[in-house]
């Protein structure tokens, strides 16, 4: 190699590393704009944290040591045991956090699973069949539209004790009318498709062609409607959870524990704030991961791509 090449050689090993680190950036930046890598990273940690509460919480949720009460957060530099503070009773906050927030997503699971289900069953009935049938079904939706929930679970709630299955279903009850009106919608629209009526005339039963054809055709509304839900879930279980009817003590919910501070809120402000952080974590995290996953499966929307 000549003298004279070698600067050259140089200059382009040199610059070799810094393409090298342009690129990754970029690519970086991009994973970051077309994912909701922050939302979905935290959502994960939200729920690793509420699976593993049993292994992960310092203390017993439901214990508590009068000596500690209203124990300072040693994140915020107090001399305390207790990470997040402990309450009125001397509970630790962080644990009774991961545990609150365990339950609540088992509620919100559980809710959407119910009226995901009943809802999509009804809105394939009402889209298939249409007339009197597809008129009954939407003016029930109406009907449940106008029940107010958080009125109907304390009336619930009186009559017959607060409970986790009551809980449940008040919630799925004022959520499958969501579930039911997009599935009604996007089956009146798949039923016309060549396929489907190719299927009718070789003579495919109804419930072969809902099951086959169908529903895989509004599987993708669902989930947009799911994630979406789930948000409203977790806060009308806080909720209720607050004006004690949603899950029964002593078990710790978000909203429960909200409720248990709210009489400290100047002395011992952190028995109602961490909860809030958390719900409020959980349902940004749940609206942005909506918003994301509308935009990829929404079939509106992809129509405009």
């Amino acid at each position: 190699m000549s003298d004279a090449t070698q600067p050259i050689v140089a200059a382009q090993s040199a610059t070799q590393p810094t393409v090298a680190r342009r690129g990754r950036g970029a690519r970086v930046r991009r994973a970051f704009r077309t994912y909701p890598v922050v939302s979905l990273t935290l959502l994960l940690i939200i729920v690793f944290g509420a699976i593993a509460a049993p292994w992960l919480a310092p203390y017993p949720a439901t214990h508590g040591d009068l000596r500690a009460r209203h124990a300072a957060p040693a994140i915020v530099g107090a001399d305390s045991a207790h990470l997040l503070g402990a309450d009125s009773v001397g509970r630790d906050v962080f644990s009774r956090l991961l545990y609150g927030a365990q339950v609540s997503l088992l509620v919100a699971a559980g809710t959407i699973l119910i009226a995901g289900s009943l809802g999509t069953l009804l809105g394939l009935v009402s889209g298939w069949y249409g007339g009197w049938i597809d008129e009954a079904i939407m003016r029930l939706v109406d009907a449940m539209n106008a029940i107010p929930v958080v009125l109907l679970a304390l009336v619930l709630a009186v009559a017959l004790g607060p409970s986790f299955a009551l809980l449940l279903g008040v919630l799925a009850l004022g959520q499958w009318p969501a579930f039911a009106r997009q599935v009604r919608a996007e089956t009146l629209s798949l039923r016309r498709r060549d396929y489907v009526q190719l299927a009718r005339v070789a003579g495919a039963s109804t419930g072969r062609i809902l099951g086959r054809h169908i529903l895989p055709g509004v599987f993708s509304t669902v989930m947009v409607v799911a994630t979406n839900q789930v948000g409203t879930v977790i806060l009308a279980e806080a909720g209720l959870s607050f004006l004690g009817v949603g899950v029964p003590p002593p078990t710790p919910s978000l909203g429960g524990m909200i409720a248990d501070g709210r009489l400290y809120i100047t002395d011992a402000w952190w028995i109602s704030a961490f909860p809030g952080i958390a719900i409020a974590l959980i349902v940004l995290s749940l609206v942005f991961i909506g918003d994301w996953l509308r935009d990829r499966l929404d079939p509106t929307l992809r129509q405009l791509e």
